[in-house]
Formats: C-alpha cells, sequence, structure tokens
C-alpha cells in the first residue's frame, strides 16, 4: 500500500530502540525524513545511522531529555518545521498507591501528558498553516484497561487522552489528525523491566515470568517493534485522514472489553 509519505517530515521521540524505533523504521521506510530523539547519545545514533544505511531518508539525531524545556527546545530548533510528529517517552515505575508522592505524579505528568501536549503545541500551528498532518501520541493499553501496579501511568495517560479528544476535534478541520496508539505488552525493554519486577517478587526466572505473562494474552505472545510501528506508518498515511481522536489498542487482546 502507498502510504503517500514519501518527503514528509516525521519527529520521533524517545526513538533510539522500543516502539519509538519501531515508528521511525517504519515512517522512514514510507519515505520519511526523521527527526530522532533520545536521551542517549551513542544508541541514538546506531539507530539512526542504521536507518540511514537501510532506508536511504535524511536523519537528523537530537540527543536531549525530551521531558525537560532545554532539551525540548534543543528538538524542536533541529526539527524545524515537521509534517509528522510521534509523541513517546518512558513510562514511569510500578508500584502501589501507598508508595507515591505528590512527586511522583508531577514526575509522570510532566513526562507522559505534559511534554507531548508541548510538542503538540508547538508543531500543531505550522501543520495548521500548511493545511496537513499528523500527530500520534504511544500511551498506554492502561488508559481502556487501567493496571493496578502502573497508577501513576494510568493517571498521566488518561489526562493526556482527554486533552486530545478535544483539541483533535479542533485541529481536524484544517487537514490535522491526532490519535492515540495503546500498546499492551511487547518485546521491549520495558518488558524487560516489569517481567524483572514480577520475576524478583514471585521467585521465578526472567523466562518464566514471560511465559506466565504471555499465557494472559489472547495471541499468546508479546507485540514487536515492526509491527507497532507500521500501524503507525498507516495512522500517518494518506489513507487516514478521516480517523480522528481515536485510541488504538494493540495489546494482542488483553484488554477484555467490547468497546
Amino acid at each position: 500500500m502507498e502510504l503517500g509519505l514519501n518527503g514528509k517530515r516525521a519527529l520521533v521521540t524517545a526513538s533510539s530502540k522500543g516502539l519509538g524505533l519501531g515508528c521511525a523504521r517504519a515512517l522512514a521506510a514510507a519515505g520519511c525524513d526523521l527527526v530522532m530523539n533520545a536521551r542517549g547519545a551513542e544508541a541514538l545514533e546506531a539507530s539512526a545511522e542504521a536507518i540511514r544505511t537501510e532506508f536511504g531518508v535524511s536523519i537528523t539525531a537530537v540527543a536531549a531529555d525530551i521531558v525537560s524545556e532545554e532539551g525540548r527546545a534543543a528538538v524542536l530548533a533541529a526539527a524545524g518545521e515537521v509534517d509528522i510528529l510521534v509523541t513517546n517517552a518512558g513510562g514511569p515505575p510500578p508500584g502501589v498507591w501507598t508508595d507515591w508522592s505528590r512527586e511522583d505524579f508531577i514526575k509522570a505528568l510532566d513526562a507522559n501528558m505534559l511534554t507531548p501536549i508541548a510538542l503538540m503545541q508547538a508543531v500543531l500551528p505550522g501543520m495548521i498553516d500548511r493545511g496537513w498532518g499528523r500527530v500520534v501520541n504511544i500511551t498506554s493499553q492502561s488508559v481502556k484497561s487501567p493496571i493496578a501496579a502502573l497508577g501513576l501511568s494510568n493517571s498521566a495517560r488518561a489526562g493526556l487522552t482527554g486533552f486530545v479528544a478535544g483539541t483533535s476535534r479542533q485541529v481536524a478541520p484544517h487537514g490535522v489528525t491526532i490519535n492515540n496508539m495503546l500498546p499492551g505488552i511487547h518485546a521491549t525493554d520495558r518488558a524487560v523491566s516489569l517481567d524483572g519486577g514480577v520475576a524478583s517478587r514471585e521467585g521465578i526466572t526472567l523466562d518464566e515470568a514471560r511465559t506466565k505473562r504471555e499465557q494472559s494474552i489472547p495471541v499468546r505472545r508479546y507485540g514487536t517493534a515492526d509491527e507497532f510501528g507500521a500501524t503507525c506508518a498507516f495512522l500517518c498515511s494518506q489513507h487516514a485522514g478521516f480517523i480522528v481522536g481515536q485510541n488504538f489498542l494493540l495489546d494482542g487482546g488483553a484488554s477484555n472489553a467490547t468497546l
């Protein structure tokens, strides 16, 4: 399928590995030039060079903490006018409600709600002026099916979802769409971290923890970054202009809900 993205410029944050990298690769495969961001310069440069070599697109790599004002300013300055924004940031640590202080919630809100909102506020005016744009926010399945141990993430990402619900309808008349992707467990470093916590608590191996989690997913496996990225690229494509303010679960059927 021709996605109509050749020559578009896409900013993908937290894209040196994991789901962000999956999205960057899929957009590059569709012909997009990229602005990639992550905190670690070494991993970021390695991923950027691999994509340049494989797909022959132009890539600007900016090592910075996208959650900080300084880092965000550096990324946006390097990005310039972008046609596509994919927001992504690592999730806050698991725990229980008695663990979390006000400061813990502020950190979660900064990373997983306020940062993507700030990025949208920065790029949406240009998209509106040009009459075309795509924004995809990587959130979590916990928005639709809360995960008790991830209460910080549940809270922050639900707030972002509410912002998108209203804003997406306001920018849609200008050819700009905003949608959210809600990943379940995927084979990324985040999965290793979560499985490691289960293994430690239950006194089992990492492989046993993964196998146990896989049995709770109807497809009996973890998702892959490549299939996640392919969905992202479609939502950014010429075929997705009638999709506005939606939340797409990519969780292998783990969230047991009718709607």
